[in-house]
């Protein structure tokens, strides 16, 4: 299990992906050993939330080792104080995510990634849908927010999205003034 050391382990198993992957590796499923898809479901994490990623820093994308360490401590403690450390059962269902041209408040974007944040927190997320994906990471330049900063306001405002907009909205207005 991953707790005190977990960030180091989680540096370990960053550098192995990356290392699959540079060496022609594409199958997320197989990145890893028993022991390191152990510790990964130990604090809420799957392949995909590795692989997605690595492949982004690998292809150039502004996302790093540090983002990446920062997102997965945000689903962590989601995981082991919210879900009491018991893996959700439910998946989002992607087809049913806000149509990605839609604003909330002039906010383009703002409304798919709520349920994206909410399901990367609640490890709901199927394979085909990745938190920090390319618009995703427009939206979080264009406002002026880290993805994992994010997850947590996202957290906060679980139960009462109108406050989330609100925050997105004092950011966004902040960041194009």
């Amino acid at each position: 299990m991953l707790h005190t050391n977990y960030p180091t382990r989680l540096k370990a198993i960053w550098d192995e992906a990356i290392a699959k992957y540079q060496s022609g590796n594409r199958e997320a499923d197989t990145f890893f050993d028993d022991a390191s898809l152990a510790e990964l479901a130990s604090i809420g994490l799957n392949p995909m939330d590795v692989y997605d990623p690595v492949e982004d820093h690998l292809s150039g994308a502004d996302i790093d080792f540090s983002t990446f360490l920062l997102i997965s401590d945000a689903r962590r403690d989601y995981f082991l104080n919210k879900q009491n450390g018991l893996q959700s059962t439910n998946i989002l269902d992607s087809s049913l995510l806000p149509a990605k041209d839609l604003a909330e408040r002039g906010i383009v974007w703002l409304p798919r990634i709520m349920p994206k944040a909410i399901a990367k927190l609640r490890g709901e997320l199927p394979p085909e849908t990745m938190y920090g994906c390319g618009g995703d990471r427009r939206f979080f330049a264009t406002n002026n927010i880290h993805p994992a900063e994010f997850l947590r306001a996202t957290w906060a405002y679980e139960d009462e999205p109108d406050k989330l907009i609100d925050w997105v909205e004092v950011r966004h207005a902040a960041s194009n003034s």
